[in-house]
């Protein structure tokens, strides 16, 4: 490839999108980013904050709705359980004091709060859209789930043109962190051609993830070893490395 660096597609969204742009960079690759959804923070209503044992976060994006909404400091003297590292750092900087990481994903949060022996009840702010359901999870424990959808996450219409014309060409890889963007990234580019389709590597975050595109026929998947930014950084890393040589 001689002096020109592949680029990498990142889909997740924004203000994630831009940090990982930084770290791509810093790593000596080439990225752009297309967001495939957009946060729209709800006005759901709010449970009052007495009574709950703790709080669950699936997403840092609960956090950043509530802060939308000032609504953070009700909540803040309840533990939080959250599902990775990324979610508690950003439970941490909004000003909760006790936060605990499942450093996972879903069921690797579910395996904690088990292990805790958590009590109800649980106030839950969710998005609008769950691949999982925490009530149903958590349901064999006995333990009340109050669910509260702060945020939804709306799809993009389509690709940008441009990038579209890359996908299999200068952009050799799309990183990919969760099944719903997975699922979107496959609709919008459902008429890329086959050959192009099979030179394009997908690197995603989890099985989970990944199964979307399988289904979709994207027959370059990898997977990252372990559910975070920075497994996904390593494998973004080794992939470069694979088509330039060392």
């Amino acid at each position: 490839m001689g002096a020109t660096l592949m680029k990498m597609l990142v889909t997740r969204p924004e203000p994630d999108a831009q940090a990982t742009l930084a770290r791509l960079d810093a790593l000596g690759i080439a990225g752009v980013a297309v967001p495939l959804m957009v946060r729209q923070t709800l006005e759901a209503s709010l449970p009052p904050p007495d009574g709950f044992t703790a709080m669950v976060l699936t997403s840092a994006n609960a956090v950043r709705a509530l802060a939308d909404r000032d609504m953070l400091a009700p909540y803040r003297h309840l533990p939080v359980f959250a599902v990775g590292d990324h979610t508690a750092r950003e439970a941490s900087e909004a000003g909760f004091i006790r936060v605990s990481s499942a450093a996972g994903a879903f069921q690797d949060l579910v395996n904690a709060m088990t292990i805790a022996r958590m009590k109800g009840p649980i106030f839950y702010p969710a998005g609008k859209h769950q691949s999982a359901d925490l009530a149903k999870a958590l349901a064999p424990l006995g333990v009340m789930v109050a669910t509260a959808k702060v945020y939804e996450m709306v799809a993009a219409d389509a690709l940008p043109d441009a990038v579209l014309a890359e996908l299999g060409e200068e952009i050799g890889a799309v990183l990919a962190y969760s099944r719903r963007s997975a699922e979107i990234f496959a609709r919008l580019a459902d008429a890329l051609p086959r050959d192009r389709r099979s030179r394009l590597a997908m690197l995603c975050m989890s099985e989970a993830v990944a199964e979307p595109l399988l289904e979709a026929r994207f027959s370059r998947i990898s997977l990252a070893d372990r559910p975070d930014e920075d497994a996904m950084m390593s494998l973004a890393l080794a992939f470069a490395r694979e088509q330039t040589g060392p």
